[in-house]
């Protein structure tokens, strides 16, 4: 039995009643019961112990102690007879019944002992003082009562002040002395000629209502003041009661109570005003449990100000009550000219029109003025310490604008200025999103370029910097995260660890997520192997992978880094607009294009072509409209598919992603002449001709098509038009079908390309190629992509370019007798995000006697887990060294190089002076381009702004002039102004931060990011085409214009042209003193021909210093070599003479032409491949992107710059050796699983056809 009733507890007696004893042995327990009845022969207490039963002797007798009859009064009986005793009585059989229906938790609850906690709390002292200390809104309501009472009396002293009659009290006073004085009268003289009259400053003439309400208000305070006193009383007793608020309690009540019982002095004088103070304490501590009620605790700001402002508020209260009190025995003046001189007084103005008279009253202006002088400036000190702290972190983004108005929050570990100004021109481009707000959190302090920036008009009502960590609720509630739009997240990449980087920025994700699950997030990651942490995001966009993968296709498909750069970028296509040159003009224009999106049930782009072929669509958008379109979207599937061919039909919910200029909704449609005379236009649409705004896109009736009998008689299908007409014309383009006919468009023939690979690779023996998927991923959320592989893995020796094993004794580049050549990629370790470097360049769709062999060369030898991830596929290999050892680059067979990647390293992200990290990696580049002009090198840098030292030349007038354009398009506020430097142009360098406005973009365009992997073949979706390249020879040239080529390409190959890279000769303007040239070099000017000279004037001093050095010491070498015949020593003077001469001559190419021959030689590589790249030919020049040496190697001033025209205009003509950029559909998205046989049927049929098709093929 189990007592809970608390009488039981109270009694304390330990041994059992007889009732207990009673109700126990009622319940079927006898008092006696031998041990061997025990059923159970093991207890488990509730401490987890337990008893074995052990029988007992016959001559033991029972114990009948408390234990056995199952009551338990307290602790310490329960103790004593566990140690009496250390049998457990048996249990009645009801309770076995019990225990075998409940288990243990009935026995368990006989046993337990109530115990009640906090009991130091239910005295009478603390609970009073829970009340009115410790209970928050108890205490709320005290401290709020208390400040009503100070105010109530300071209210009750201005109306005794207003009722006061200073006469009758001082006649009072006076009647009670004896000594009658007249104080009605006029006093017109001086302070001395008077006397005080001290009854006036003592005795006031207080009303009896104002006097009770005084009493009753007193007695209150007295005893609210004695509780607390008693309540917070520690020990001493003194430090209480000299508390300036408890002496000021008593002055100010303890007369009020004397008064009661001591009716005469009821009319004297009490400073009833001096509450104010109390008062201020009041309102202290009630804003305080304000705070502490509501959570607030970044509250400091707000109660210093209230501080400062109570304090000067109770500065004037109490020396304008004082000196009207005081005055009342001198000038007599009124409460409001005494509020009137202290404020003249404290601004130190002081007219001088009102003043005290008696030196009562000016003692008291002494005294405040000097309480002022000290308790003031003390009070601003640590307002404007808070205030400095708070404009260091920022303060708060109130919770009313979260809610009315709309934010994003950037999060970042360090903001720099490049980022933050990226970042606020790429998102405040859009038009919708100017009346949003940007909250940065920083952990870090704000730098002086970023709170430059901030404070400009522009960005500071719209930017809200603060200071805290993500980490932090308290930091994510200042920013309020849960009302936020959207959280960016990026990560610090120029730290060393890009792992620790990557880890804080996941860490934040995580916290931003527990914090406000509803807020969407927008993730920055650095490592892909980092990428599955955040897969919960938004959208993510992993750095390394987005690099590599646009690197690799720099190698096939020139200028990809450029051509994606510009299509994340927002712009209108007014850059370079104003620029004299011609090209700067159209490649400004076509750099406005970006990504769109429209359902074709809403557009008036593609509405009419509901029910017809995507490929029908884009080439009519297209010739009609001005816009490329590229993909489409089912409304059934979440997936977007690039180029899905031409049979898929346009239905009413597709969503169509389209590049055009700006998007359908904000363009306009101006009908042309023809339409507005009222005849119909010659074509194939009735309807007007539209044209995108701000007249980028030319007039589509321009366009020269050979579209004859456009109107179809019978269905409204186009008939192909006859490939000989009469007279030799030459052959038509077909037109484009509106829907796909299977015989009309031939299979790809990149899935049955075996026959002609095995006869390109019949030279290599044992190497079989198969198409698959990769078997070893180096990381987790990596896209599988079918690819070309091994059909057996490669060894690991193998894989090694410089050194032999047992299976292959090459040791070089040039053993291998590669077909194609190379692709080098330079970097300092071999991550995993370098495996989206190969993936893209063994992707099945690309042609095997295509497949570039591909050399890593790495600073640090790569690991088995990345050897293993590699060895599948064909032509990959690796070899340890960097680009700055000459040795390091000749043994990978860089002579048979035909791009050269060089990744910005990881070590050198980080420099102690900003924009000093890409110092290494510019130098060695340059470097390169001196050994190897014929080199394409595609290079990364940290900093974009760092472009411009790429190919540098100091006393060149065209990057002069190129550099001057930059800058006005800066000025013009332009995103892009980077876009002319000649290297960015051309697609020979690149910077990630370039990427980072594709998750920006991401928050008005969700589908940017996904188009972007699409593209660099990052992801492949089933249906979806990918990017390639295609150019344009002589052959090709009678075509003409783009919007022919775009008709030729979608009715023969349903491919979907967006763009052109072009590369073209210019003539760069020169000075004088880039041609400066020495008079014996003009001598020898015909004599030489076509020998090529430095026109660089600082360079013939170090040239001429070099040869005349070898010189003398091949002269005194010959001394010691001179024979006695006079006749050979006079030739051999001669031959020196003219050795000499040469050296002389020789410019810096063939210097460094000879040093790489004698490196080769010391190498024991041949130098026959290098002979042949020492004198530069005319494709040589096409293929580099003003390297600033070839005017000092050719004779003329001829260059090439090269640049990329994004979904140009229909009519623009096609130039010879054109790259146009293609986004071909996928071969297997419409290939049936067929039977072998049916295969090899289809091959044959394919390569039956394969001579027709010639005539169509670029």
């Amino acid at each position: 039995m189990q007592l809970t009733q608390e009488e039981d507890f109270v009694k304390g007696d330990s041994t059992p009643t007889t009732e207990a004893l009673q109700s126990d042995g009622s319940a079927g327990s006898p008092a006696k019961m031998c041990s061997e009845c025990y059923v159970n022969q093991t207890f488990v207490h509730d401490d987890g112990t337990v008893n074995d039963h052990k029988p007992r002797s016959p001559s033991a007798p029972l114990q009948t102690h408390s234990s056995s009859s199952g009551v338990i009064l307290d602790i310490a009986a329960l103790n004593m007879e566990q140690q009496e005793s250390e049998e457990v009585p048996p249990l009645p059989p009801r309770f076995r019944f019990r225990d075998l229906l409940l288990g243990d938790q009935s026995f368990q609850n006989d046993d337990r002992v109530q115990v009640e906690f906090y009991v130091n709390e239910n005295t009478f002292k603390e609970r009073l003082k829970l009340f009115f200390i410790k209970n928050q809104r108890s205490s709320l309501r005290i401290r709020v009562f208390n400040f009503s009472l100070k105010l109530l009396t300071c209210l009750l002293y201005i109306i005794r002040v207003v009722t006061d009659n200073p006469g009758h009290s001082a006649g009072q006073q006076n009647a009670n002395s004896g000594n009658v004085k007249c104080v009605d009268c006029q006093w017109n003289g001086s302070v001395q000629d008077r006397e005080i009259n001290w009854g006036l400053i003592f005795w006031v003439d207080r009303k009896v209502p104002v006097w009770a309400i005084q009493v009753i208000v007193a007695i209150i305070s007295f005893l609210e003041t004695m509780l607390l006193m008693y309540l917070s009383y520690k020990g001493n007793i003194w430090e209480q009661i000299f508390q300036v608020s408890f002496l000021l309690e008593m002055i100010n009540t303890v007369p009020f109570i004397i008064t009661i019982f001591w009716p005469s002095i009821r009319n004297i004088f009490i400073p009833v005003f001096l509450n104010c103070w109390l008062a201020k304490c009041a309102l202290e501590n009630m804003i305080n449990d304000v705070h502490r009620a509501i959570q607030r605790t970044n509250s400091a700001m707000f109660n210093q100000v209230l501080i400062l402002i109570c304090t000067l508020l109770c500065l004037v209260f109490t020396g304008t009550c004082g000196i009207q009190h005081l005055e009342r025995a001198g000038k007599n003046l009124s409460l409001f000219n005494s509020f009137y001189f202290c404020i003249v007084t404290f601004s130190t103005v002081g007219f001088g029109d009102v003043t005290p008279r008696i030196w009562p009253s000016q003692l008291l202006v002494v005294i405040m003025i000097c309480v002022a002088l000290v308790v003031l400036p003390l009070q601003f000190e640590e307002l404007m310490y808070l205030w400095m702290e708070r404009q260091k972190s920022g303060g708060n983004y109130s919770r009313h604008r979260a809610q009315t108005e709309k934010h994003v929050v950037l999060c970042v570990s360090a903001l720099k200025i490049d980022l933050l100004m990226d970042f606020l021109n790429e998102f405040y481009a859009h038009p919708r999103l100017q009346d949003y707000y940007v909250v940065i959190l920083c952990p870090s302090e704000m730098d002086l370029q970023v709170r430059r920036v901030l404070q400009i008009p522009l960005w500071s009502q719209r930017v809200i910097y603060l200071q805290g960590s993500v980490l932090k609720d308290q930091d994510l509630l200042r920013a309020k995260m849960d009302d936020a739009e959207a959280c960016f997240i990026l990560s610090s990449r120029n730290e060393v660890d890009r792992m620790a980087a990557d880890h804080q920025t996941i860490l934040r994700a995580w916290a931003v997520k527990d914090f406000a699950p509803n807020c969407p997030l927008y993730v920055q990651i650095l490592k892909p192997e980092n990428k599955f942490h955040v897969k919960f995001a938004d959208h993510v966009v992993c750095e390394e992978e987005f690099k590599y993968a646009m690197l690799a296709l720099n190698c096939v498909c020139p200028a990809t880094s450029t051509l994606v750069t510009l299509l994340v970028h927002t712009s209108r296509g007014r850059e370079g607009q104003q620029s004299p040159e011609q090209w700067q003009r159209m490649y400004g224009c076509c750099s406005g294009n970006e990504v769109y999106h429209i359902r074709v049930c809403d557009s008036k782009f593609f509405g009419e072509y509901n029910g017809k072929s995507f490929t029908y669509a884009s080439f009519h958008a297209h010739k009609k409209y001005g816009v490329c379109l590229i993909g489409i979207k089912k409304d059934d599937n979440k997936s977007i598919l690039l180029n899905p061919g031409p049979r898929h039909i346009m239905a009413a919910t597709d969503t169509c992603y389209y590049i055009n200029i700006t998007k359908e909704e904000n363009s306009a449609f101006i009908f042309n002449q023809e339409q507005r005379k009222g005849r119909p236009a010659g074509g194939l649409y009735d309807g007007p001709s539209q044209l995108p705004v701000h007249s980028i896109i030319a007039s589509m009736g321009t366009v020269a098509m050979d579209l004859h009998n456009t109107s179809p008689p019978d269905g409204g299908k186009l008939v192909p038009p006859s490939v000989n007409g009469a007279g030799g014309r030459r052959p038509s383009i077909a037109p484009v079908q509106e829907i796909a006919d299977s015989s009309s468009i031939l299979p790809c023939d990149l899935l049955s390309d075996q026959s002609e690979d095995d006869s390109v690779f019949t030279d290599e023996k044992s190497t079989e190629y198969v198409k698959g998927y990769p078997p070893n991923s180096p990381y987790i959320g990596s896209s599988p992509t079918l690819c070309h592989l091994l059909a057996e893995n490669a060894p690991f020796c193998c894989l090694r370019l410089d050194q032999g094993c047992r299976h292959n004794s090459f040791e070089d580049a040039k053993a291998y007798g590669f077909k194609n050549k190379l692709i080098i990629v330079s970097a300092e370790t071999a991550g995993n995000g370098l495996y989206n470097f190969i993936v893209p360049l063994r992707a099945y769709y690309r042609p095997r006697k295509e497949l570039n062999p591909i050399v890593l060369l790495l600073d640090n030898p790569p690991d088995n887990h990345f050897l293993e991830a590699i060895c599948c596929f064909p032509m990959v290999y690796y070899m340890a060294g960097t680009i700055d050892n000459l040795d390091s680059l000749l043994q990978c067979g860089i002579i048979y190089a035909d791009n050269l990647v060089v990744v910005d390293k990881e070590s050198t992200m980080s420099a102690e002076e900003d924009y000093m990290a890409d110092a290494k990696t510019i130098v060695n580049v340059q470097t390169m381009f001196r050994l190897f002009p014929s080199l394409s090198i595609i290079t990364e840098l940290t900093h974009p702004s760092n472009m411009r030292f790429m190919q540098f030349r100091a006393k060149d007038c065209y990057s002069l002039a190129l550099s001057k354009l930059e800058k006005k398009e800066r000025d013009k506020g332009s995103n892009l102004a980077f876009m002319f430097r000649l290297p960015f142009a051309a697609g020979r360098v690149f910077s990630i931060s370039m990427l980072d406005t594709l998750l920006y973009q991401s928050f008005v365009k969700d589908y940017m990011i996904l188009i972007a992997r699409l593209l660099l073949g990052l992801d492949t979706t089933p249906g979806s085409g990918y990017l390639c390249a295609m150019k344009v020879t002589e052959e090709d040239l009678w075509i003409s214009t783009y919007g022919r080529l775009f008709q030729k390409l979608c009715s023969s190959s349903a491919e979907i042209p967006i763009g052109i890279y072009r590369t073209e000769s210019h003539i760069f303007p020169t000075s004088e003193s880039q041609v400066s040239v020495s008079v014996d070099e003009c001598e020898d000017t015909k004599e030489k021909g076509e020998e090529s000279r430095s026109n660089d004037q600082s360079d013939h001093p170090l040239l001429r210093k070099k040869s005349m050095q070898w010189a003398r010491r091949l002269s005194k070498k010959s001394v010691r070599w001179q024979g006695p015949s006079r006749d050979s020593s006079r030739d051999h003077g001669q031959r020196i003479a003219q050795q000499r001469l040469n050296l002389y001559r020789r410019s810096e190419r063939e210097e460094l032409s000879e040093l790489v021959r004698n490196r080769m030689k010391h190498l024991g590589l041949p130098t026959s491949g290098y002979e042949d790249l020492t004198n530069l030919t005319a494709s040589d020049v096409m293929n580099r992107v003003n390297l600033g040496y070839l005017q000092d190697e050719q004779n003329d001033h001829q260059n090439t710059l090269s640049y990329v025209l994004i979904n140009p205009s229909p009519d623009t003509r096609l130039e010879l050796n054109d790259v146009v950029y293609l986004i071909r559909s996928d071969p297997l998205a419409h290939v049936p699983e067929e039977t072998p046989l049916h295969r090899s049927s289809l091959k044959e049929r394919h390569e039956s056809e394969t001579e027709p098709r010639e005539d169509t093929q670029l």
